[in-house]
C-alpha cells in the first residue's frame, strides 16, 4: 500500500491584508506583510534555503526560532541571515546559501618579535 504524502506546511488561511513582494534567486514571490522570511519562503514550496560546505546537502529552517542555523540565506547581498528571525520587506532580495557560511576576517597583520638572548 502506498505512503500518502502531504505538504509539511500551508497556509492556514488567505492573507486579507497587505502583501509584499520579494525575489527569492530571481523568482519574484508574494508574501503577507509582517512573516518571516522562511515562513514566506516555505509558504511558497521553498524546500532549500541553504547547502551545506561539506557534502552540498540541502537545508531548511528546522526550529524556526532562531537556534538551529538552518535557515541562513542571503537577504539583500548580505550572507548568513536567519530567515527565520527576519521579517519580509517589499523588494527584498533573497538567494540560496551556497556551503559554507562566509564571515569576515581582520587583515593579517605583521608582528615583529624581538627575541631577547
Amino acid at each position: 500500500m502506498p505512503i500518502e504524502t502531504r505538504p509539511l506546511f500551508r497556509a492556514l488561511a488567505s492573507p486579507d491584508g497587505p502583501t509584499v513582494a520579494l525575489m527569492f534567486d530571481g523568482r519574484p514571490l508574494q508574501a503577507p506583510a509582517g512573516i518571516s522570511v522562511a515562513a514566506a519562503l516555505l509558504a511558497s514550496g521553498v524546500s532549500t534555503f541553504r547547502t551545506t560546505p561539506v557534502s552540498g546537502a540541502a537545508r531548511a529552517p528546522f526550529c524556526m526560532m532562531g537556534a538551529c542555523f538552518d535557515c541562513l540565506v542571503e537577504i539583500n547581498g548580505v550572507p548568513n541571515r536567519q530567515s527565520c528571525l527576519t521579517a519580509v520587506a517589499n523588494g527584498m532580495k533573497v538567494r540560496t546559501q551556497q556551503g559554507l557560511r562566509s564571515f569576515d576576517l581582520p587583515e593579517p597583520t605583521e608582528t615583529k618579535v624581538d627575541h631577547v638572548g
